[in-house]
C-alpha cells in the first residue's frame, strides 16, 4: 500500500487502496454509532476548492478517540486515511491503527494550532499554509449553507426544527433517558387541548411533562421568563453528546423534533439530530439575549407597580 503524504481531494480520488493525507473542510458529521463488534464509527463529508465533497469513515476503539468537531466549517488534517471505492463512490476509511487527525477552527485566521489531535498526530510546516488557503477560500465561497432557525415562539406544529437554545441543565428522567432544560427567552405558542371536563375529573391533564429537577438549587438559576423546553435524547451515543454539552451555554441544533404530550411542547433529539456549539459573540445569541432583557424589564415594571397598587 503506497503511502503519498499530500493530496487534494481531487488526486485523492485517483489513490485507491493507497494511504494518503487530506486537509479539508468538514461539511457534515453524523453522531458516533457502535459497530457489529465493539468499535465506534461516525461519518463525515469534505470538501476543498479541487473537488466535490466526499464521505469519511472514522473508526475508533473509544468514543473519547472520535473527532469532536466544534462546528461545521473547521478543517481536519487527516493522516494517512486509506482510499477506497464502493460501487463507484470514492471515500477513505479512518484506520484505527494506523491513521490519525488533527481538528482546526475554519474561521480563525491567526490561530494554528489544533483544538483536538489525535495521539498520532505530527504537523508539518506547510500544514499552516494549507489551512490558511481553505480558510481563504471558505470565507469567500458559499459552501456552507446555514439554515433558518426557529426561536421556541415560532414553533406552531410538529415537526423538525432548527434551534439555537441555551442549556440550562440536563439530567436523567425516572425512565432512565437523559433530558436537558433549554430556553431562549420567548414562549412557545399555548396548544388547544380537545377534552371533556368529566375526564378531566378522573384523569387531570400533568403540569409537566417530565418530572423538575429536584434540587431547589438548580430551579434557582433558570430564567423568570421564557419557556424552558425539555430535549429528551433518543440517541444510543450519550457519552458524546454529553462531552459536547455544557450547562449555561448556547448551542445549535439541528432537525429537532418538536412534539406534544397532553398539552405541553417538548423536543426529541434523535439520531438524525445534531449539535454544534456556538460562539457568545453570535449574533444569533445576541439577538436572542437582547429580546430576553427587553422581556425582563417590562417584567420587572409590571411587578414594582403590582407591589406599589
Amino acid at each position: 500500500m503506497v503511502y503519498r503524504r499530500f493530496l487534494c481531494i481531487k488526486d485523492a480520488v485517483a489513490c485507491i487502496n493507497d494511504k494518503v493525507d487530506l486537509i479539508a473542510v468538514i461539511l457534515s458529521i453524523s453522531l458516533p454509532q457502535t459497530t457489529r463488534g465493539t468499535d465506534y464509527v461516525c461519518k463525515l463529508k469534505i470538501i476543498d476548492e479541487s473537488h466535490p465533497e466526499i464521505p469519511v469513515h472514522v473508526f475508533a476503539q473509544e468514543i473519547d478517540y472520535l473527532p469532536f468537531v466544534a462546528a461545521v466549517g473547521d478543517i481536519i488534517h487527516l493522516s494517512r486515511v486509506v482510499m477506497r471505492i464502493y460501487e463507484g463512490d470514492v471515500y477513505a476509511i479512518f484506520n484505527k491503527r494506523f491513521s490519525s487527525f488533527a481538528l482546526y477552527d475554519g474561521k480563525d485566521v491567526e490561530n494554528f494550532q489544533p483544538y483536538q489531535v489525535l495521539l498520532r498526530y505530527e504537523a508539518r510546516k506547510h500544514d499552516a499554509m494549507i489551512i490558511a488557503g481553505l480558510r481563504k477560500w471558505l470565507a469567500s465561497s458559499h459552501v456552507i449553507d446555514e439554515p433558518n432557525f426557529s426561536l421556541l415562539k415560532e414553533i406552531n406544529e410538529v415537526g423538525l426544527v432548527n434551534l439555537v437554545c441555551k442549556v440550562l441543565h440536563i439530567c436523567k428522567t425516572t425512565d432512565d433517558k437523559w433530558m436537558a432544560f433549554i430556553w431562549d427567552g420567548t414562549d412557545v405558542p399555548p396548544i388547544s387541548i380537545y377534552k371533556k371536563p368529566e375526564d378531566e375529573e378522573h384523569n387531570p391533564l400533568p403540569l409537566h411533562f417530565k418530572p423538575l429537577p429536584s434540587s431547589g438549587d438548580v430551579l434557582h438559576t433558570f430564567p423568570t421568563v421564557g419557556t424552558i423546553l425539555r430535549l429528551i435524547f433518543d440517541v444510543e451515543c450519550m457519552p458524546y453528546i454529553l462531552q459536547l454539552l455544557k450547562v449555561r451555554q448556547w448551542f445549535k441544533l439541528f432537525c429537532v423534533e418538536c412534539k406534544v404530550h397532553e398539552g405541553l411542547w417538548y423536543g426529541v433529539f434523535t439520531s438524525y439530530s445534531k449539535i454544534q456549539d456556538i460562539p457568545n459573540v453570535d449574533i444569533l445569541i445576541l439577538e436572542r439575549q437582547s429580546n430576553y432583557d427587553c422581556r425582563s424589564l417590562v417584567v420587572t415594571f409590571f411587578l414594582k407597580h403590582i407591589e406599589i397598587d
